[in-house]
């Protein structure tokens, strides 16, 4: 019954709703209480236009981050800029395989036009180094800004590392380190370089990784 439903939408149409959907989830979570700072819910309008910046990784806010927003809404925010970056056609994708789910014709054509690959060739080994790729350099980002946050800020270091690396490496422009954002950290070598790293690597794109990597791997033979 749900692949009949999918089948009725082209491709271009439900990468629109996999946009769309989340953003729409994600204002509503933020428009309840629980996800305001003071316990007060903000203006609807606040919610969704967090949401969608979330998503749609622009860096634009209508409010600070750091300060307005409930623990539990910068999970939220977080898995936005989350599923921004990476996409829910990969996201989904990764979840099939790792409950060994058969990832069907039209699931594939929906990886390919969302990837704007040539053919779908090798599709599923595509999608498993760049969910492998994106989680190891997250992850290291997260884990090298540990050494400067954690010193800090304590236990919250490690949240705010793990927010900092997966929001610059999907070039989401948000952070939840404090009032200043990263202004005291202008002059740190540690924070300035994993920060510019992660942008770097998140804004080239996967495709530029694997050929990059090819022809170092052809030199190397070479």
């Amino acid at each position: 019954m749900k692949r009949k439903f999918l089948l009725q939408f082209t491709t271009t149409q439900l990468i629109l709703l996999s946009f769309v959907i989340p953003i729409f989830i994600g204002s509503i979570l933020l428009a309840l209480p629980i996800s305001s700072a003071n316990g007060q819910a903000v203006s609807y309008i606040d919610a969704l236009f967090t949401a969608t910046t979330s998503v749609c990784v622009t860096g634009l806010v209508t409010l600070p981050t750091y300060s307005a927003w409930s623990p539990f809404a910068q999970v939220v925010i977080l898995i936005l800029i989350q599923i921004g970056g990476l996409g829910i056609v990969t996201i989904m994708a990764g979840v099939f395989l790792r409950f060994e789910k058969k990832i069907g014709l039209g699931e594939r054509f929906l990886l390919r036009d969302a990837f704007n690959l040539n053919s779908m060739s090798g599709i599923i080994r595509f999608i498993k180094k760049v969910l492998i790729g994106t989680f190891l350099v997250e992850g290291t980002g997260a884990l090298i800004c540990m050494f400067v946050f954690v010193p800090e800020f304590g236990i919250r270091g490690i949240w705010i590392s793990v927010f900092h690396s997966i929001s610059a490496f999907c070039n989401a422009g948000m952070d939840v380190i404090g009032e200043n954002s990263m202004c005291n950290y202008a002059t740190n070598p540690v924070i300035m370089s994993v920060t510019s790293a992660l942008i770097i690597l998140g804004g080239i794109g996967y495709i530029v990784w694997w050929d990059v990597l090819s022809m170092l791997k052809r030199i190397k033979v070479h």
